[in-house]
């Protein structure tokens, strides 16, 4: 079995939809540790429906939308670290973080060291947005600093390629390709799913289990993007494939 992790320098800025073009690119399986916030579609489902591949069961899934360690002290729960050793699969895994680099799973443990006990080569996403050159280098400086072998970086978001340049100079990093905004992405069924899914969660089913449709348009409009704007090459030179 061969694991990639994706990462993002901070919440919200596409790294979940990368992790999906990923997923099928390589076609891998999918796996996220810890999910946190189950108000809306989870990471888990948007990717099984803009990969169509196998997605596994969260580690932990949580209902408060804040870092991992605060949505499991809510819930009275305190995150294990050792339960969370990357599963075992037929092919390649692609395994997603949350938020950014150095987000705490318990009180003692960081995302961070749970990548670099994993030894897997990680991928960074990063926005191109004012503000990215520091959060961008910075959680560089993390992951080297933690011996995590990074592959590269990916931007997300509209092109700037003078910051982009100034991020991969100062950074001493691969350039992997910057995936635009993609229009359509969102489930057109998610309004009508999301009260079962929410109903679903408290027995301890995966939101994994509970996908918002598969979407055509938006898998196909995903996998162009993939094709034309990210360095898929060196990503599986990474994997040895």
């Amino acid at each position: 079995m061969s694991a990639i992790v994706v990462t993002g320098t901070d919440t919200g800025i596409g790294k979940t939809v990368f992790s999906a073009g990923l997923t099928a690119a390589l076609q891998a399986s999918y796996w996220k540790p810890v999910q946190s916030g189950l108000e809306e579609e989870t990471d888990s489902q948007v990717v099984a429906r803009l990969s169509g591949r196998p997605v596994l069961p969260e580690g932990y899934l949580l209902q408060l939308p804040a870092s991992p360690h605060l949505s499991a002290e809510a819930e009275g729960v305190e995150i294990d670290p050792d339960s969370l050793d990357l599963p075992q699969v037929d092919g390649v895994l692609v395994a997603e973080g949350a938020g950014g680099v150095m987000v705490p799973l318990n009180r003692e443990m960081l995302y961070l060291d749970l990548f670099a006990r994993w030894t897997a080569p990680v991928i960074l996403c990063a926005r191109t947005q004012l503000g990215t050159i520091n959060h961008t280098l910075l959680s560089l400086q993390a992951l080297r600093g933690a011996e995590c072998d990074v592959v590269g970086v990916v931007f997300i978001g509209e092109a700037e390629a003078d910051v982009e340049q100034t991020i991969c100079q100062f950074g001493k990093v691969a350039h992997l390709g910057r995936l635009p905004m993609i229009v359509g992405l969102r489930s057109e069924t998610l309004a009508s799913d999301l009260g079962e899914v929410q109903s679903a969660f408290p027995g301890g089913r995966s939101g994994a289990d509970q996908p918002g449709g598969r979407s055509e348009a938006g898998t196909e409009a995903l996998a162009q993007a993939f094709a034309t704007h990210i360095d898929i090459d060196t990503i599986k030179k990474a994997l040895q494939l």
